[in-house]
């Protein structure tokens, strides 16, 4: 299982100015935790209550679906496109880069078992967005398009025009280089699917965007990867078991929800870092930015008082990044706790030659390079950690499909742990909703006309 150390966030270790007495805060909010638990898996089948990501680790049917479809199209495709943006997008993302080869787009067919390359396009830049069709051969390409409510601006655009090419190359056979992972019942993909006749699969109700990775938006592309999904079910319902503990001292994601809590609320430490040393997790940085951002910056809380909550997530990778931000974060405002991920054994060892043995860089000569990046995530602990600076660690025993599966899903507990402590919403989004009412109105969209005019007006005094 993952190994959570909080040592160097209590106020023994850096004290009391930045540091909590966690032996104390576990006493305290023991009873708090124990009931948070306790409702969360109470309620996750509750409709509405936005908890069925809860569930998907234990979904056998949504596997087996997935996987049948990407038996069935195995070695039919050179190429995997995903249209998908934040939640569609992220998770996948994070997930494929962990697991799959590194540089997998560069490896041959053969190199791949068969399986196709994968491009994410998750931006509505022109300029990538045209570079990235001008190289794919888009006859040999699967395209899965992603959003459960049918109607996501930026992926809609992308999807009538990749749609628009695929007729023109292919004619009516294009249908079978297009499928969607919308909603079941509702929302303008699944007519249009329903119309056109694509292969479909489900984003369960209740499972919004950030908590969607182990649905069909994330299984679909991970199964047609060759990536063992069956393993991140195990991953999943292993540390579902783990975190059901209502004993704060044995439930690693109520530990570091509470800790990001009280550092946040009593010590200020208003961002939370998340740095991984390990580059094949560097895009679980970008999803977890998501989670933490969009489930607990909130104006509201549950009573409807205005709070303003929410700490801001901050990615950064190790070592690469010691040479970019550590500085800031060493000496710069104390208002940050850093979260180290840690690998405990890598798939390869790189030794480094004994050369230049003359020089003050002959040291090196002998060690591996796993020596060198473990040594690199201690010298930056220990130096945190003299100058005062609350980090925990999380350590995993490798990087496969298991301990992914366990580390997402222990992240995603923990934000619903957190959203709970602030006693606010963690599911919706009303801060996005409004943006994208603009972008409708602001595109043309029936219906959006009065807000349109308004939005021109603004406009131009901006």
């Amino acid at each position: 299982m993952i190994k959570f150390d909080c040592r160097n966030a209590d106020k023994a270790v850096i004290g009391d100015e930045n540091g909590l007495d966690l032996a104390a805060e576990f006493d305290i909010w023991g009873e708090k935790v124990r009931n948070i638990i306790v409702d969360l898996n109470k309620s996750k089948d509750i409709p509405g209550s936005g908890l069925q990501w809860m569930n998907l680790g234990y979904s056998q049917e949504t596997a087996w679906y997935v996987k049948e479809y990407a038996a069935l199209v195995k070695n039919r495709f050179e190429n995997l496109l995903i249209l998908g943006i934040g939640g569609s997008a992220l998770g996948g993302m994070a997930v494929c880069h962990a697991l799959l080869r590194p540089y997998w787009n560069y490896l041959s067919k053969e190199e791949r078992n068969g399986y196709p390359r994968i491009f994410f396009l998750d931006n509505v830049d022109p300029d990538s967005t045209v570079s990235l069709l001008s190289h794919l051969d888009l006859k040999k390409t699967l395209v899965n398009v992603i959003t459960k409510s049918g109607d996501t601006t930026e992926i809609m655009a992308q999807y009538m025009i990749i749609k628009n090419m695929l007729e023109k190359e292919l004619g009516d056979d294009y249908r079978k280089n297009i499928v969607a992972t919308t909603d079941m019942r509702s929302g303008i993909l699944r007519q249009i699917s329903e119309q056109e006749g694509y292969k479909t699969f489900v984003v369960p109700d209740d499972v919004g965007g950030r908590y969607s990775v182990f649905s069909a938006v994330g299984l679909l592309p991970f199964a047609l990867t060759g990536i063992d999904i069956d393993e991140v079910s195990n991953g999943i319902k292993d540390m579902d078991l783990a975190l059901k503990n209502t004993d704060i001292r044995q439930n690693i994601a109520a530990q570091n929800a509470l800790i990001h809590h009280l550092l946040d609320t009593k010590k200020g430490k208003h961002i939370s870092v998340m740095m991984p040393y390990s580059s094949r997790l560097k895009y679980i940085s970008d999803w977890y930015t998501q989670l933490w951002a969009e489930s607990l910056g909130k104006q509201y809380n549950l009573e409807g008082n205005i709070v303003f909550n929410g700490q801001t997530p901050l990615k950064a990778l190790g070592a690469t990044d010691q040479h970019s931000v550590l500085q800031l974060f060493n000496e710069g405002p104390n208002d940050k706790i850093i979260n180290f991920i840690r690998v405990k054994e890598f798939d390869n060892t790189l030794e480094i030659p004994k050369i230049f043995e003359y020089t003050g860089i002959g040291y090196l000569g002998g060690k591996s390079i796993n020596q060198l990046i473990d040594a690199e995530a201690d010298s930056t602990k220990v130096t945190l950690t003299d100058n005062k600076r609350p980090n925990v660690t999380i350590t995993i025993d490798k990087i496969d499909a298991y301990n992914i599966g366990q580390l997402l899903y222990m992240f995603e507990v923990q934000t619903a742990i957190s959203a709970s402590l602030y006693n606010i919403n963690g599911f919706n989004q009303p801060g996005v909703e409004q943006s994208k009412n603009y972008v409708y109105a602001l595109m043309g969209r029936a219906g959006y006309e009065d807000s349109a005019q308004n939005l021109h007006s603004k406009l131009s005094l901006v």
